[in-house]
Order: C-alpha cells, then structure tokens, then sequence
C-alpha cells in the first residue's frame, strides 16, 4: 500500500491565479478570513468539506489544492 500525505496547501497559489482575495474567498465559502489565513500558512489543514468548497468555488480538482508526499 503506498503512503500519502499532504504537504504544503496551494489555495493562495490558486486564490492569486484566479485574482481572488482571501476576503473574498471567505464570502464565498462563508468559512472565517483567519481560517483562510491558516490554511495558505500552513498552520492548519483543510477539512475535505472545506477542500470540496474551495474546489467548486476556484474550479480546480481537490486534489490540486496541496502538494502531494509518496
């Protein structure tokens, strides 16, 4: 079985490439500007609600939103 896990969050990276602020992003999602701020520092992980949310909203696949570690 091969291990996997999430590295480093890219939601900024894609935030940035749709010319999307955090606030915005916040409400959009309704998930708090500070919790945003977590996730594209890397103080904290998306939850898969939040990942699936970002995906729809910035139209990319969930799994885009991380670097992933084999």
């Amino acid at each position: 079985m091969i291990k996997v896990s999430r590295g480093r969050c890219l939601l900024q990276h894609w935030l940035d490439r749709r010319d999307m602020s955090q606030a915005e992003f916040s409400r959009r999602t309704g998930i708090p500007r500070r919790m945003i701020s977590f996730y594209c520092t890397n103080t904290k992980k998306m939850s898969l609600e939040a990942m699936y949310m970002a995906s729809q909203i910035l139209s990319v696949h969930m799994e885009d939103l991380y670097e992933w570690e084999y």
